[in-house]
């Protein structure tokens, strides 16, 4: 367990009119009072916290609003006194965000401790690690600049439960919360400081399951940073296995965090790895908590192929309990397929690392993850880490002696696959998509027509303002035409 720092002089803090805290027989209660905010009628935590736009949805007094609050609730389910770790992504809004946040937190008498700039599994890890009460992370992932977003993590280093969740949303939109306030006495104000220093321990615990009986001597890697939170730690801990690393967008750019690179746009990744002759290259997103791969030829392998790897791996040392892996309704059938010709299973979540890791501690299976390189692994984390992930592929390719392009042609086949964005800025409608008729008779006619040829996927995304259409079918003629419709239906009936 870490310790606080030695107690400096506290900071000052601006008068917060938050609540009004009263004594009662059982203690001090939180009175019902309106917020003045503008919060929209739908929920504010999607499936990764709370996320929009800076300055609109995501400003300073909704930040303060949700540290007091929230800071209230995580006190509540926890007889500990431990502080918060507070990190962030490297966007512009990022550090104003990051201090409305703390005062809240403080104002609810909590320590926190600000990593600064950092990868979103280092909080979830120093979470679980150093006796905290929770983290919270401020990044929008692998949404573009001008978006940002409020990440929790519970002690546990897991984000928190849809229940907390529900109850720290219920005080922002003053309604009653059971909360027992710890705001008496003459040392009522919480701490905020300052402990970069603590990212080593992070970077210590990557190295760990694999130094020093594995090392990546002889690899050319490329990374590419997207601009982002791994900007300042990704090539230490690349460099530190042995790789030869060559980098792309590697310093924190809050003006170009995930714009044209990373793990949502790969062209410069395959350039560079074909212009260096790289063994394989890794594209992180903005808060390097995902992570996918570029093989030497070119192709992407992504969290379908990664899963398909490593639980290979994990099944050979006999350490994937089921020969289980669970994924979400994005997962190639190809993969599935493939996955059980072995003997395997595959389990199916709804989209959202939450839901995939609910899932695994019901099943109680150690592999899972989502297509898009959010990859869980309970053997070594608790969250879905992009360093780590990139870190055991590059083990167990250069553990299986052979290159990553050859382990992709001994694999399986993806199904075409196609998913387009459609986007609807009308947040309600957007979210509830499923009670237009219009659209739903669009759906329904597709999956007649396609019958067991292929399948479809749409959904609201819960990170951007988006409708999300996937269909997967036995040709990409038919995967093509059936998307195309259902995007015009949903262009004509929700735009």
């Amino acid at each position: 367990m870490v310790t606080s720092p030695a107690r400096t002089q506290r900071p000052s803090l601006a008068s917060i009119s938050i609540s009004t805290v009263q004594s009662a027989p059982s203690g001090p209660t939180i009175q019902k009072q309106p917020l003045q905010l503008n919060l929209p009628a739908t929920p504010l935590f999607g499936t990764d916290g709370i996320r929009g736009h800076a300055g609109d949805l995501l400003s300073a007094p909704l930040a303060l609003q949700v540290g007091f609050w929230a800071g209230l609730v995580l006190q509540s389910h926890t007889t500990g006194s431990g502080p918060i770790i507070l990190g962030q992504d490297s966007r512009n809004s990022s550090d104003m965000l990051a201090m409305a946040l703390s005062a809240g937190l403080t104002a609810a008498g909590l320590e926190v401790w600000n990593l600064g700039l950092c990868p979103t599994p280092s909080v979830a890890y120093l979470a679980q690690t150093t006796g905290a009460l929770g983290g919270v992370m401020i990044s929008a992932s692998h949404n573009p600049p001008e978006d940002n977003g409020i990440k929790f993590f519970g002690p546990d280093g897991a984000k928190l439960p849809l229940a907390v969740q529900a109850q720290i949303e219920a005080a922002l939109r003053g309604n009653a919360v059971d909360v027992k306030p710890q705001l008496q006495g003459g040392d009522r104000w919480g701490q905020h400081y300052h402990r970069p220093e603590l990212l080593s321990k992070y970077v210590e615990s990557l190295h760990k399951p694999l130094l020093p009986a594995v090392n990546l001597q002889g690899m050319r890697i490329v990374l590419d940073l997207a601009w982002g939170a791994a900007a300042n730690l990704a090539p230490e801990v690349f460099t530190a296995m042995g790789a030869e690393v060559i980098c792309l967008h590697d310093s924190p750019d809050g003006d170009r965090i995930n714009v044209n690179c990373g793990s949502t746009h790969l062209d410069p990744l395959r350039a560079a790895v074909k212009q260096h002759n790289a063994h394989i290259g890794f594209a992180f997103d903005g808060d390097a908590d995902r992570v996918l791969a570029v093989d030497a030829q070119g192709r992407t392998v992504d969290g379908d192929y990664i899963l398909y790897f490593w639980g290979q791996t994990l099944r050979q040392a006999q350490e994937l309990p089921g020969d289980t892996i669970v994924s979400t309704v994005m997962a190639n059938l190809g993969f599935e397929r493939a996955w059980e010709k072995q003997g395997g299973k595959l389990l199916r979540t709804a989209v959202g690392d939450q839901y995939v890791h609910a899932e695994m501690l019901r099943q109680d299976a150690m592999l899972g993850g989502e297509q898009s390189g959010h990859i869980l692994c309970r053997h070594y984390s608790v969250s879905g880490d992009g360093l780590l992930t990139a870190l055991h592929l590059a083990a167990l390719v250069r553990g299986a002696g052979t290159s990553l392009a050859d382990l992709v042609d001994q694999s399986f086949q993806t199904y075409p696959q196609l998913l387009k964005n459609v986007r609807v800025e009308d947040r309600d409608r957007r979210l509830n998509w499923q009670n237009c008729d219009g659209l739903q008779n669009a759906i329904a006619q597709a999956e007649a027509h396609m019958g067991d040829q292929g399948r479809i996927l749409v959904r609201a995304s819960g990170t951007e303002p988006v409708i999300r259409v996937m269909v997967e079918a036995a040709s990409a003629e038919l995967a093509t035409h059936w998307a195309d419709n259902l995007v015009l239906a949903v262009q004509e009936h929700l735009t």
